[in-house]
């Protein structure tokens, strides 16, 4: 079988593609714009597979003969779906969809604008657990977006498992209206490819508005996560916004409400406005805590992102004591308000996944929110910030940068939309800083202008833009970020 890798990338989907189809005997063609030099870690991890015939590799452009010629064509969701290269290709699937159509494991899907990477990751991390206490059968994984390609764990898998994947919303639209009669003869008749057991969908806000025509066709790819499920399966989704309540409405599953607010009568979740723990009501009636009131990561965001996770594990079956244990001790996740070093009181938080402006302004909130359990006053906060632009309206973080003492920007069209507007709020800002180490710097400096009362201040990357310009992507932004602020001096 002739094979066309689109897009190999570096986060593993086209490679993980190549190799599990090269394994299987098939003659694949890898072609990519990027170029040899950019895209050398993957090649390497290519080239170091035996058994296997050896790739073509077609880099710094796509040949269309490529496409016409092969059999099959692995398409990287970054690639928008009306490329001529697709339009002439036989067959399209993803590294997704072929994951789906091999898996016997039970699958939870998580999707939204933000918040699904730690949503994901505390799910997994919770039937993990089950797992090592010899409650439940088989294993846990975690995949998709999250950069782990599933099928990197696929010939491990069996029925008795639990796969966790993230999804984008491009990863989502790749999968509309598939049915998984398409690859198994004996499927029943119009059951999509893909049907999670639970679907979960953390906050939508406005994203990737320079690739989609606008929010609704946005949030029409969001949507397909549930759109195959049944009455056996739930979708699990926030009942304090309009799309949240569609999705509610509008899915085949059984819809379960998560809120900051009780959430009416039947199964749901809630945050307990005296206490702040997260509730859960069972099927059942009964009520208890599954998310305690103080977290190893901070943020209301996270919280509520928590108890949306809670409420998908307890129709799994999952006990709400364990529920409550597992997530009490998360530690959140690489890129997602990461604490990684310390300098004589100045705290230094990596959050580069805040890729739009709402997510910066909900780390803003996350520390400057107020009073912090066992630690008084909110520490003073300089916020470094900025990047490409998205199409997006950045009125939400101005507002919330109001409550840093210093804001650094770093260098790119969405910090030049930026600057206008800090200027008409009356905030001032230092850079842009086409460097990393020159606001890594610059921000140790603020710091110290302002330390509290207590010795301590806090700060955080949390861009609300796109990586690109500056950065191969937000995770190199992140490791370039924490890279730089190690080579800082303590004193």
């Amino acid at each position: 079988m002739k094979v066309t890798i689109m897009g190999l990338g570096l986060n593993g989907g086209g490679l993980e593609s190549a190799r599990y189809l090269a394994l299987r005997g098939a003659d694949c063609t890898v072609t990519d714009l990027k170029d040899e030099q950019d895209l050398a870690p993957s090649i390497e991890k290519l080239e170091s597979l035996t058994g296997v015939r050896p790739f073509r590799y077609v880099l710094g452009r796509h040949d269309m003969d490529d496409f016409k010629n092969a059999d099959l064509v692995i398409k990287n969701p970054g690639v928008p779906s009306g490329s001529p290269y697709l339009s002439a290709a036989r067959r399209v699937e993803t590294d997704i969809s072929l994951f789906l159509a091999a898996s016997p494991a039970r699958l939870i899907a998580v999707t939204g604008s933000k918040g699904k990477s730690s949503t994901a990751s505390a799910l997994c991390r919770v039937l993990a657990g089950m797992r090592e206490k010899s409650l439940l059968r088989g294993k846990a994984f975690l995949g998709g977006n999250i950069t782990v390609s599933p099928l990197s764990f696929l010939d491990e898998l069996t029925r008795d498992d639990d796969v966790v994947l993230e999804l984008s919303s491009w990863q989502l639209g790749d999968l509309r209206g598939r049915l998984r009669s398409e690859y198994d003869g004996g499927a029943q008749a119009g059951e999509a490819l893909l049907k999670p057991r639970a679907a979960v969908l953390t906050s939508i806000i406005a994203d990737h508005q320079d690739r989609y025509n606008g929010m609704e066709s946005y949030v029409n790819d969001k949507r397909v996560v549930y759109q195959g499920q049944d009455k056996e399966d739930a979708t699990i989704a926030s009942a304090d916004d309009s799309w949240g309540r569609s999705f509610l409405r509008e899915s085949p599953g059984r819809p379960l409400a998560y809120s900051e607010h009780s959430a009416g009568t039947g199964p749901a979740g809630w945050i307990d406005p005296r206490t702040g723990a997260g509730m859960v009501r069972l099927a059942d009636g009964t009520v208890g805590e599954a998310v305690p009131v103080i977290l190893q990561v901070p943020g209301r965001h996270l919280k509520k992102n928590l108890l949306a996770a809670a409420l998908a594990l307890a129709d799994l079956g999952i006990p709400l004591s364990h529920i409550r244990e597992s997530l009490g001790t998360f530690p959140g996740i690489e890129h997602r308000l990461e604490f990684f070093r310390e300098i004589r009181g100045i705290r230094f938080y990596n959050d580069t996944a805040a890729t739009i402006p709402e997510a910066a302004a909900a780390a803003v909130e996350a520390f400057t929110g107020g009073e912090t359990a066992g630690s008084g006053p909110a520490d003073p906060l300089v916020l470094v910030t900025g990047g490409q632009d998205k199409n997006l309206d950045f009125s939400p973080l101005v507002t919330a940068a109001a409550r840093a003492r210093e804001i650094i920007l770093l260098a790119g069209t969405g910090s030049d939309k930026l600057i206008p507007q800090l200027t008409a709020a009356g905030l001032s800002y230092h850079g842009p800083c086409t460097a990393i180490g020159d606001a890594a710097a610059a921000a140790l400096e603020a710091a110290r202008r302002h330390i509290g009362r207590a010795g301590r201040a806090v700060v955080v990357l949390s861009p609300g833009c796109a990586s690109f310009g500056m950065f191969k992507n937000e995770f190199d932004r992140g490791r370039q970020w924490k890279e730089a602020v190690r080579n800082l001096p303590e004193s």
